[in-house]
């Protein structure tokens, strides 16, 4: 009986790990292109630009970006001072 919930219990799904959070203002250029997302010419944009004082101060600055993008660069880990884009 314990080695078939052993078995049971080995074959659940593992939650895959969430990505890692990453600041637009500290993060290195090799941190920066590893989210999904976030290309050479725009890590180059978002490095010119900093620091950025929360993600509207981003948005406004740095070409490519946009409500959309940040929503889905924001899911793949890219914080502004430590947060998460909020629309």
């Amino acid at each position: 009986m314990k080695r078939r919930g052993l078995l049971l219990w080995a074959a659940l799904p593992v939650p895959s790990m969430a990505q890692a959070e990453v600041d637009a203002n500290t993060a290195t250029r090799a941190e920066l292109e590893s989210l999904p997302g976030l290309g050479p010419a725009l890590v180059q944009r978002l490095l010119a630009a900093r620091p950025f004082t929360d993600w509207a101060d981003l948005m406004r600055r740095v070409p490519g970006i946009r409500a959309a993008s940040a929503r889905k660069l924001s899911a793949n880990g890219l914080r502004v001072g430590g947060h998460a884009y909020v629309d």
